[in-house]
């Protein structure tokens, strides 16, 4: 016996009318909901809400009373493509209906330019909002995975008295406990290096063509983490068909994304000769390049530049995309040169993005600590 909650489903999924076949009946509730996807769904009305229409805002609100934030998330993306409803996001009263997700902010930023001033203002409200949010989620893991991996890499066995890291020590040395005088004898001194302004360079290298977008805001997001991060001097970079260095804007999140003008073309090898112009210290510079390798510009140039930040001991690391979205689209024949040249080349996910950069900053082995997470990218 089939089951009237599957029934149901299956109604709200038909639509009724003609293609409604279950002869089941909604109740209020299920109506409006039923409307609500009518709206959207139906495809016998075109553009139904309408950019002006005063419908959207009392729409936008149904859809947060219905469903969860993961499904109101993909029917707002649903709205802008299939309604054009793009124009809401120029709506002051639009726009603060919207729930706030980091493909919103991508698509705010692609308007950035454009947006008049009158909707400014709460733009900035959005993104602010996405943005705290991220941070409160990520800046925690991001700090801790970082500065135990600098910690660590500055580890001495002769270290000064304050320099002494006494936990350590003492897990080193309790085979050398004295039972008669209740203490540890210290054979082994464990420590850490003297604190420098600087242990690591970070430059994160990010395209910012339109298929980017995502990946930018949570670049951005971490940049900003690892700013604020004393031990590690952080640049950041985004091109497209010219270069832009947002590294001053690193310390307010919101107008680095603001700064960032998502879409155009992609000149690789321009970017990569800028980040080895502002490189002084290769050995220990870590430079993530995020891009899906698709070169506009010179190819040849582009790979004969990234040979030559390898040579000159630069750890390069290739993201393909940095976000939740699946398997990205790229360029294959790129990949395999960079990946020849011992670059590693995979897509990683925000939450695994912390672990990265503490093996790269700790000089592990990026392609084997990728494949121990799977991040591999399958042939």
């Amino acid at each position: 016996m089939i089951n009237e909650h599957h029934i149901r489903k299956w109604r709200l999924i038909l639509g009724g009318q003609e293609n409604d076949g279950t002869g089941i009946s909604l109740n209020e509730r299920d109506l409006q909901m039923d409307k609500t996807l009518e709206a959207l769904y139906d495809s016998t009305r075109q553009g139904g809400l309408g950019p002006s229409s005063p419908n959207v805002a009392r729409w936008l609100g149904d859809i947060r009373t219905f469903f969860p934030s993961s499904i109101v998330q993909v029917m707002q993306q649903d709205a802008l493509h299939r309604l054009n409803l793009t124009q809401m996001l120029f709506e002051k009263e639009m726009l603060q209906h919207v729930e706030p997700d980091v493909h919103l902010v991508a698509t705010l930023m692609t308007l950035s330019k454009v947006i008049p001033d009158k909707t400014k203002d709460t733009a900035r409200m959005v993104v602010r909002k996405v943005v705290d949010e991220l941070l409160r989620k990520l800046s925690q893991p991001t700090q801790q995975a970082i500065i135990g991996s600098l910690n660590r890499s500055a580890r001495n066995r002769r270290p000064r008295h304050n320099e002494i890291n006494w936990h350590a020590t003492i897990r080193k040395n309790l085979k050398h406990y004295q039972p008669d005088y209740k203490t540890i004898i210290p054979e082994t001194r464990i420590g850490y290096g003297r604190k420098r302004s600087s242990l690591k360079d970070v430059v994160l290298c990010i395209d910012q063509s339109g298929s980017m977008g995502t990946s930018v805001v949570y670049s951005g997001i971490f940049g900003s983490v690892m700013a604020s991060i004393p031990a590690i001097k952080t640049k950041m970079v985004v091109f497209d068909t010219a270069v832009t260095d947002l590294t001053e804007e690193l310390n307010d999140p919101v107008e680095l994304l603001f700064g960032v003008q998502l879409g155009g073309g992609t000149d690789i090898n321009m970017a990569l000769t800028y980040c080895q112009q502002i490189i002084t210290k290769p050995n220990d510079t870590v430079l993530v390049l995020i891009t899906d390798l698709y070169e506009g510009g010179h190819e040849d140039k582009m790979r004969k530049r990234a040979a030559e930040l390898v040579a000159a001991g630069v750890q390069v690391v290739v993201l393909l995309a940095l976000n939740d979205e699946g398997a990205p689209f790229y360029d294959h024949n790129n990949a395999q040169y960079f990946s020849n040249l011992g670059i590693p080349v995979f897509a990683c996910t925000p939450d695994k993005f912390p672990d990265l950069m503490a093996a790269a900053l700790g000089k592990q082995d990026i392609g084997l600590w990728a494949a121990k997470e799977d991040l591999v990218l399958k042939k």
